[in-house]
């Protein structure tokens, strides 16, 4: 089998069989196919495509090439929540303690933020001592002893979708389909869990900016995910406005301490509740309507809150800041931004409002990028509320007074004021299972 030939069947058209993604896989994870044979095929992807079967099997080859989780020891149904990446989005931290109270085990691996949409791992590491590294030993008993645990991707974990990814990246070829489901499902396969739900977001902060986008990823990854035999779903929801107040890390951990508590914006909590009752759903634990009411009685109990500090404790880290979040690390500057007019607030794009935090370095655009915690915007108006001229719309905080200037402008920009109130888009626009 020879790289060149295989590189010309995809550029005509032609689908692959299962031993020659296989082989291609398993050749450029060890170095026998170069970067630039692996590039040119990545490409021919993008413009071919792949039908169900050849994404399948991509899929299935890259999570066999490298170490697996193997949860069958831990007992009972183990769920896991994947989010395609949003601006404020902050539900693991909320729905793990929800789903893990309600008696279904959460066993989750999740990654750093890129560039505008921020990671799971970072918002933990804003609390003092919390480990997100850890032996996979660990990971089971911690899953198994408390619930839930929230960890990074061990480092022999789907390296082909490391290598491949990190071309991608680099080749213009990030956009393709087929290519984002196979490696968003080789990780969530990996990871070992018996069912997964899948967080598709759509709109200006999000990778797919068109809901019939994200639709066609949805479909793509449930099929993928039951032809391996886990139970799969996919909620479709919006992210062209930020999801909650907080953007930022220490300010989204302080925002999910506030649902947890019984607050929040409603809309943080909203989705929240939606997607922990879907996670219940595949649990087995009841109808819809069924798991919704425990989500809800989770969080009034106060019982998702104690498995929020279980957690907390189990990973090294200061639960106390779950009952006084000023323990938290805060930003020495803010500033903030005021309405130009009166009106209604018509928009606030997400995907800008992403870009300012990271430039206030609340995230990060390289991986070697050093993130502030403290970092990130505070709205105090969300889209459709009402506005005076000189009210303040949100607050900007930093550790550096000069990077206020730079995006500020930014900021001002993402924001739209209309002299009549607006229709807001549905914050859950579909369902697939």
């Amino acid at each position: 089998m020879r790289m060149y030939d295989l590189i010309q069947k995809k550029k005509e058209g032609y689908a692959h069989s299962q031993e020659e993604i296989e082989w291609i896989v398993k050749g450029y994870t060890e170095g026998s196919i170069p970067d630039y044979q692996m590039s040119a095929w990545l490409m021919a992807v993008c413009f071919q495509g792949m039908n169900h079967d050849e994404t399948t099997q991509l899929t299935l080859a890259m999570a066999a090439s490298g170490d697996q989780a193997d949860l069958s020891a831990i007992s009972g149904v183990k769920v896991d929540k994947h989010s395609t990446g949003g601006v404020g989005d902050k539900t693991t931290l909320i729905l793990a303690p929800i789903v893990a109270s309600c008696g279904v085990k959460v066993a989750k691996m999740s990654g750093r933020g890129l560039g505008t949409t921020g990671g799971t791992i970072d918002k933990l590491e804003s609390i003092p001592g919390f480990q997100t590294a850890m032996p996979l030993s660990e990971f089971y008993r911690i899953v198994e002893e408390e619930g839930l645990c929230v960890t990074g991707q061990s480092g022999n974990m789907v390296p082909a979708d490391k290598k491949i990814y990190a071309l991608r990246d680099v080749t213009a070829t990030v956009d393709s389909i087929p290519l984002i489901t196979s490696s968003i499902m080789s990780k969530k396969l990996a990871a070992g869990s018996d069912a997964i739900l899948l967080d598709v977001k759509t709109g200006s902060g999000a990778f797919m900016k068109t809901q019939e986008q994200a639709e066609e990823l949805a479909k793509n990854m449930v099929e993928i995910g039951k032809k391996a035999g886990r139970k799969t779903a996919a909620v479709l929801t919006d992210m062209d406005k930020p999801l909650g107040r907080a953007i930022g890390n220490a300010l989204e951990v302080k925002e999910v301490i506030e649902v947890l508590n019984g607050r929040g914006p409603d809309d943080l909590r909203e989705l929240s509740l939606t997607l922990a009752a879907y996670m219940l759903v595949l649990a087995g634990k009841g109808t819809k309507e069924e798991c919704r009411q425990m989500a809800e009685d989770a969080i009034a109990s106060g019982r998702a809150l104690d498995r929020f500090k279980a957690m907390i404790r189990a990973q090294g880290g200061d639960e106390s800041i779950v009952d006084d979040p000023s323990k938290l690390t805060s930003a020495p500057y803010s500033r903030e931004v005021l309405a130009e007019e009166s009106g209604w607030l018509a928009r606030m794009k997400a995907g800008d409002l992403g870009e300012a935090s990271v430039r206030l370095k609340a995230g990060r655009m390289t991986k070697e990028d050093t993130i502030d915690y403290s970092a990130g915007i505070v709205l105090a108006k969300q889209v459709g509320d009402r506005v005076e001229k000189g009210d303040v719309i949100l607050t900007m905080y930093a550790s550096d007074e000069a990077l206020f200037n730079e995006n500020e402008q930014i900021i001002k920009d993402s924001i739209q004021i209309s002299s009549a109130p607006i229709c807001e888009n549905a914050l859950i626009l579909s369902f697939f299972d």
